[in-house]
């Protein structure tokens, strides 16, 4: 029987699963959409997917990486406890495996690569969803593929750094991964800060300066204001941050001796831009039970 695009899209209304997975629950029934459904259920896929509409803002930054490859997913769970389940955690290595081997850095074409045991990546995530009962979310994945030096590094699973280095040493980038962790510099150096940020800061170093500085000379008043100005740019710069593994001198320093140069870096940390629901869970305990 052909497995038409409405049918997928009947059983999909039906059971909540997701477009793969109907298809694949169709052709392994002759379309017969009540067996169908039945086997989703069975599958445990049906439940898997209906889970979705659930907050997942927590879970877990994977790593995968080669000689001048690496790649950070992350990977995103409901709670915490499920984020340090042996099934999620072997899911996320698996997937920042694939990610690695792939090239891509499209979220939806990582989902549709297949594993080595023959079930794509979205098959794997509905399968461990079913296992854990939560909702799972593959939500960022960034990557480097460089000649130069690259660090990738994960702090406590929540928080992930992909650096490129040219020049200096595998141990400095790998210093200075860890530091853009502890330290999120927004921009790598002081030509990277956007123009507007600066007439903003500009704006406000004005704004809070008293009547009897404003009435200086404009060149004594430009030069205050620089002054302040390049304060928080190096606050906002990596370069300009004291280097947190030498914090007598500041990371340009640090790589101006090395001979070194940060080409860029990204940083991934788990949940971050997720709104999270605070639940009250003796409520919950007590609607379900009947009592509220």
């Amino acid at each position: 029987m052909e497995i038409t695009a409405s049918l997928v899209k009947e059983l999909r209304e039906r059971t909540g699963a997701g477009m793969m997975e109907c298809k694949k629950a169709l052709s392994a029934n002759d379309g017969d959409i009540d067996t169908a459904a039945e086997w989703l259920r069975k599958q445990g896929l049906a439940k898997a997917d209906k889970k979705a509409d659930r907050v997942a803002a927590e879970g877990r930054i994977a790593v995968a990486q080669t000689e001048g490859k690496a790649v950070l997913v992350e990977i995103n769970s409901e709670t915490d406890f499920v984020a340090k389940d042996s099934n999620f955690l072997a899911f996320t290595d698996t997937v920042a495996q694939a990610a690695l081997a792939s090239g891509t850095t499209d979220i939806e074409a990582l989902k549709a690569i297949r594993l080595p045991d023959g079930e794509t990546v979205e098959e794997a995530r509905a399968a461990v969803i079913a296992k854990v009962g939560e909702n799972v979310q593959i939500r960022r994945l960034v990557r480097v593929d460089t000649s130069d030096h690259v660090a990738a590094y994960v702090h406590g699973g929540r928080i992930g750094v992909l650096l490129e280095l040219k020049g200096g040493d595998t141990e400095l980038a790998r210093g200075l991964a860890m530091h853009v962790a502890a330290m999120n510099p927004p921009y790598v150096g002081a030509s990277d800060v956007p123009a507007d940020f600066i007439a903003k800061e500009k704006e406000i170093e004005l704004a809070k300066m008293s009547d009897k500085d404003k009435a200086k000379p404009a060149d004594i008043l430009e030069k205050i204001i620089s002054g302040k100005l390049n304060k928080i740019i190096n606050e906002v710069t990596l370069y300009g941050q004291p280097y947190v593994l030498n914090t007598d001198q500041t990371v340009e320093a640090t790589l101006k001796a090395a001979g070194a140069e940060v080409i860029g870096f990204q940083r991934l940390a788990v949940g971050e831009g997720i709104e999270k629901v605070v639940e009250d869970y003796a409520a919950e305990v007590m609607k379900q039970a009947g009592l509220a």
